[in-house]
């Protein structure tokens, strides 16, 4: 994968298109993150990553398509977010939408046109226990730091499953959700059956998938399918991203491992889990005091 930077801003842009905001001051300049092996070195970079400060802007770059899912855009996306759990200077990561979308789904056609990629992504990995397709959107859950969805426009199947797979989404109210799959015949496979339950009740998960209907950003925010409503997803994302990395990095992670796994865990592993980071947290506090102390 070619993971290239974006060129920041010399002003301020609005992000119903997806664009990043003004550029940041010169303390916290705009970086790339670090270099990693081109996947398709022929291609142009279907996936970009700038990191501002302490913030990497992820973004989807096939605008032409509404930034429909291609094969090489999973493995970008997997690429990236490895990337960034390599580098120590990251706290917090925003995924966004180049254009009119955030992301309108699999392109079905370009990937059937390859069916031996489909079937070579569609193998799990032992290690992770996911294929490329679900871990394109899990890989995020799976990130010390936390990750935020900034969507507008189309959120539909496997764009619906990638904002899920982020801790928190902000959505523009007329945004376009939907769990699209049964629409096209399918099922959601990109580990939404996870996602969609967690985040829930059943009923609504069913009714979500089984009819397939769309929903607006306002009407996602009211189900629980996204965290909050923004005319600026971009800007609140950012504005929440700096807002969380003002507190202990170490807390902030431990917080989203202990919650993710909270989800399905008995109540007697949460507990020894709680004790387990806070006499952690503990312990580094008796070593260097409180923070902003």
């Amino acid at each position: 994968m070619t993971s290239s930077s974006v060129s920041p801003s010399p002003s301020s842009a609005s992000a119903s298109d997806g664009s990043l905001p003004s550029a940041a001051p010169a303390d916290t300049a705009a970086r790339p993150p670090s270099p990693a092996a081109p996947l398709h070195p022929s291609a142009q970079p279907l996936v970009t990553c700038q990191t501002v400060g302490l913030i990497a802007h992820v973004r989807l770059s096939r605008p032409e398509k509404l930034n429909a899912l291609t094969l090489p855009m999973l493995d970008e996306l997997i690429q990236v977010a490895r990337q960034i759990r390599r580098d120590p200077g990251i706290r917090a990561v925003v995924l966004s939408g180049h254009g009119d979308a955030f992301c309108a789904g699999m392109d079905l056609k370009s990937a059937l046109r390859t069916p031996g990629g489909v079937a070579t992504r569609f193998l799990p990995r032992p290690w992770t226990g996911t294929n490329v397709f679900q871990e394109a959107c899990w890989v995020w859950r799976r990130l010390s730091v936390p990750v935020i969805a900034a969507v507008h426009g189309h959120c539909l199947g496997g764009g619906l499953q990638l904002a899920l797979g982020a801790d928190l989404r902000v959505t523009a109210p007329d945004a376009t959700w939907s769990v699209r799959e049964t629409h096209w015949g399918l099922v959601p496979d990109m580990s939404g059956m996870r996602t969609l339950t967690e985040l829930l009740p059943l009923d609504v998960a069913k009714d979500l998938t089984l009819t397939a209907r769309m929903v607006s950003g306002t009407e996602a925010e009211r189900i629980g399918l996204a965290t909050r409503v923004s005319d600026d997803p971009v800007a609140t994302a950012v504005e929440l991203a700096q807002e969380i990395i003002q507190h202990d990095r170490q807390a902030v992670s431990h917080a989203k491992r202990l919650l993710d796994r909270a989800a399905t865990a008995s109540a007697r592993a949460t507990f020894a889990r709680e004790r387990l980071a806070q006499l952690t947290l503990l312990a580094r506090l008796n070593r260097t005091g409180l923070p902003g102390r």
